[in-house]
């Protein structure tokens, strides 16, 4: 069975666009009008990735996004006319994984569907536990333990620390982590691996403020601190 796309968007014109070329790509696609229908959809087709416009009738992108995560952990990837970073910010912090700007090249957004799929199989030579410090990543189960404690992280933000805590001290520019994250690097959105590193932060430090896992190399990018541990 070939993976099964999603694509959400009140336009039935763009909806039939992208369906094309996805199908011609070997995907099997299913179609939303708006967030309350993809709801639906979701939960009967179970879809590998989703594409999803953020602004809809009935139900607009991001409350899809915050009730679709609440029953699966599906890569979404938004569809924005709107070019304030904001909006798109916000979206990555409800956990969307990527997004592409209206008006777009559909055969971009098809790299960026087959680079997220690609990026959500696991390679056989990555480990299926990482132990760093007081953190403990385990694939096999989707897990992040800190200091014990689970951490509930989104696909992004996981596949973000998984890549930190395989290489601690070594320094990761955005590119390099926006390839782990989405599978390929595309120069223009490596703002979103400040906003994924901001949430996972916060989820994982004891004080965002001062990081003691994630350390930002001004000029460079970012790397996981060597035999850095929680306070007692």
């Amino acid at each position: 069975m070939p993976p099964t796309i999603m694509v959400v968007d009140d336009e039935g014109a763009l909806r039939d666009m992208i369906r094309v070329y996805l199908e011609q790509e070997g995907y099997r696609v299913v179609e939303a009008a708006n967030g309350r229908d993809a709801l639906y959809v979701g939960r009967h087709e179970k879809p590998d990735l989703i594409v999803l416009d953020l602004m809809m009738p009935e139900m607009n992108g991001y409350d899809f996004i915050r009730a679709h995560h609440k029953e699966a952990n599906t890569p979404i990837i938004m569809l924005t006319a709107k070019v304030e970073d904001q909006d798109k910010i916000v979206g990555l912090e409800l956990g969307a994984d990527d997004y592409v700007t209206k008006p777009f090249n559909v055969a971009e957004l098809t790299a960026r569907v087959r680079a997220v799929l690609r990026r959500t199989t696991k390679s056989a030579s990555e480990p299926d536990v990482l132990r760093v410090a007081d953190i403990v990543l385990d694939r096999s189960m989707a897990t992040v333990l800190v200091g014990g404690r689970p951490v509930d992280l989104t696909r992004s933000e996981f596949e973000l620390l998984a890549a930190l805590m395989s290489a601690p001290g070594k320094v990761f520019s955005r590119l390099d982590l926006l390839d782990h994250v989405s599978g390929e690097a595309y120069e223009g959105y490596e703002r979103t691996i400040d906003v994924h590193v901001r949430n996972l932060r916060t989820k994982i430090e004891p004080d965002s403020r001062h990081p003691i896992y994630i350390e930002t190399v001004y000029g460079m990018g970012y790397r996981f601190a060597v035999h850095k541990a929680a306070p007692a």
